[in-house]
């Protein structure tokens, strides 16, 4: 009995030491073979052409030191989400497609500003092939500053996971750098999460017709590997919203105290004394499923509350996956008054926008050709959404699919265009 204890004790060291041994090959090769992706993939990114904008405005900051845009012309505003850059060398040919998708939409929309929802990384090991999560920032970042147009991010979960090289600060840091010429990423240091800013814009007179908010939606309750993998997602934080609200308010203000001084007053004041704000963040809030579920509930048809505009919900199980903590978010736009609107990503085959309570919610397109299994074969959820800030500051927006005949036919891959939420009809 000792004897074959004894043998078979040998021969499980055998086979731990073996697999001991492949996985410090596999992990010495990916490393190699990541630093040489890498700076391939990046060359890349800088080898699309600057796209050409007539008449393209250049944005400067204000006395407050907030990015701001003026114009008395519409604002055209793009909206990404999860882009989910591997970073590594295994998923190669997807985070081609994800590049050059972003780039024939830029090339061919040619917003004024780029604005980002998170998920710009997916240094998910078994996939990517990768714990390094800066060098798909720095791809990013390369591809929007060669293509030349303004553009800034928010944060999602997957950017800095617990099991990242880097962490959310240290990526903050990245996209603070002022050799950037296009980026507007800001980060205000006194508030919980990172990338939280105000761009403003305002007409030719100075009055603010529109601000557009970045805010970190966070990412899990905890940094543990159970709370991740139990998809247990943070929400957005009290002196988040507190921010918000102060800032709403102090521009209403300043406009109020503006339009005093100017002729024709009271027409202006009825078009700018509620500012309406436009808030961009990665995951839902819980209202996003409040009014999806109501509209559903109802046969698909509108409520008092909830009005379909376009879109679906493709996912499945809760549909909206937003955190399970409640915050007064929604319930501060409602109080603050003015047109507001609620841009996102996080659920990949979500596309639906939807008014509820005078609020439009929002889902953005996704890029992802990684993440969510077969995504990468699937196109009915990939595409940009474009927001149109109107001079008297009332916005519209519209889904654009990426498959598209506007966009370059010999960039893009073959999909199958599937049908969205066909198991919940």
């Amino acid at each position: 009995m000792k004897k074959t204890l004894k043998k078979i004790s040998k021969v499980l060291l055998k086979v731990l030491v073996a697999i001991l041994c492949l996985i410090l090959v596999f992990a010495c090769f990916s490393a190699v073979a990541n630093k040489i992706y890498n700076k391939n993939i990046t060359d890349y990114a800088a080898s699309f052409k600057q796209v050409e904008i007539e008449n393209q405005l250049v944005p400067e900051k204000d006395a407050d030191g907030n990015w701001t845009f003026t114009t008395d012309r519409e604002l055209k505003i793009m909206h990404l989400t999860d882009i989910h850059l591997g970073g590594g060398w295994i998923p190669k040919k997807n985070d081609t497609l994800a590049l050059n998708a972003v780039a024939q939409m830029i090339s061919v929309e040619k917003p004024d500003l780029v604005v980002v929802t998170g998920d710009i990384a997916y240094p998910v090991p078994y996939q990517s092939g990768a714990f390094n999560n800066l060098p798909p920032h720095e791809t990013f970042a390369t591809l929007m500053e060669t293509l030349g147009v303004y553009w800034t991010v928010t944060f999602g979960n997957h950017d800095s996971e617990f099991y990242s090289t880097y962490t959310r600060e240290e990526v903050s840091d990245f996209y603070s750098n002022p050799d950037f010429k296009y980026c507007l990423y800001q980060d205000n240091n006194d508030l919980y999460g990172c990338g939280n800013s105000v761009i403003n814009v305002k007409n030719s007179q100075g009055i603010i017709t529109q601000s557009i908010f970045t805010i970190d939606s966070n990412a899990y309750t905890g940094e543990t590997l159970i709370e991740t993998i139990a998809w247990e997602y943070d929400n957005i934080h009290e002196d988040q919203i507190s921010w918000y609200k102060s800032i709403v308010e102090k521009n209403n203000e300043y406009n109020k105290n503006l339009i005093a001084t100017l002729d024709n007053k009271d027409e202006l004041l009825s078009k700018y004394e509620k500012l309406g704000t436009l808030l961009f963040f990665h995951i839902p809030i819980a209202e996003y499923g409040d009014a999806w579920f109501e509209y559903v509930n109802n046969g698909y048809k509108d409520t008092e509350n909830a009005k379909y505009i376009y879109g679906t919900a493709g996912e499945s199980g809760d549909v909206v996956y937003s955190s399970a903590i409640p915050d007064n978010l929604f319930e501060t736009m409602l109080e603050l008054g003015g047109k507001h609107g609620i841009f996102c990503g996080h659920d990949h085959v979500n596309n639906f926008s939807i008014d509820y309570k005078g609020i439009r919610l929002t889902y953005g397109l996704s890029v992802d050709y990684l993440a969510y299994l077969r995504i990468s074969s699937l196109g009915s959820q990939r595409g940009c959404t474009m927001i149109t800030v109107n001079p008297d500051g009332t916005f519209d927006c519209i889904a654009e699919n990426y498959y598209q005949d506007k966009y370059d036919h010999e960039a893009r891959e073959d999909v199958t265009m599937q049908v969205l939420n066909e198991d919940h009809k």
